[in-house]
């Protein structure tokens, strides 16, 4: 069994989501997952409780929450020595024009904060209207419209693929598994037949 620690950051709370889901896909897999958002957490986290860390943070305005970046910024040198993931939610990971834009965020943050995770995760997000104030909703009915004419924009919305999210889980735990030495839960390494 590995401690795996998920800190995220989220907005309207669609990375929360996706932190609980992934925090529930390590679980069931046999791990220990804790799921923390970096805005609340307390000075008693500590990263020496945990042999893997994934760390989430939604883009608004092209950055990150600045809880997140703090916290990564201040732990880079603990981060770059275990196994490590980030994920990033996103609207522009939502469409196949926008994942260049996605992956420069990405590239930012790593270049800003000095932490290269090992395994990178990026998913499409949500809109929230009905979460909006009057001026976001405005300005984001008209980000939409021109980068996603199609969508509705009366309504809430999600974008995110669950079955790259798990994808992603599976990955990162096969990856943190093959790293440390532990071997994956029965019946992962083979599918029961003999061959």
């Amino acid at each position: 069994m590995v401690s795996f620690l998920i800190l995220y950051g989220t907005g309207e709370g669609q990375t929360e989501n996706v932190a609980t889901r992934i925090g529930d896909a390590l679980a069931a897999r046999g791990h220990e997952a804790t799921v923390e958002n970096a805005a609340e957490i307390t000075p008693d986290l500590a990263l020496e409780d945990f042999e893997a860390v994934l760390v989430g943070a939604s883009v608004h305005a092209g950055t990150h929450q600045r809880a997140v970046t703090e916290f990564v910024r201040a732990h880079a040198d603990a981060l770059n020595s275990i196994p490590t993931a980030f994920f990033q939610v996103s609207l522009s990971s939502a469409t196949e024009e926008g994942q260049p834009q996605a992956a420069s965020y990405v590239e930012a943050f790593v270049d800003e904060t000095e932490w290269h995770p090992d395994r990178i995760g990026l998913f499409g997000g949500a809109l929230r209207y009905s979460k909006y104030g009057f001026l976001k909703r405005l300005v984001m009915k008209q980000i939409v419209k021109r980068s996603m004419p199609d969508a509705d924009t009366t309504r809430d919305a999600e974008f995110t693929d669950w079955d790259e999210v798990d994808a992603f889980a599976a990955d990162v735990a096969a990856f943190v598994e093959g790293r440390l030495g532990i071997a994956p839960p029965t019946g992962d390494e083979n599918d029961g037949t003999e061959g």
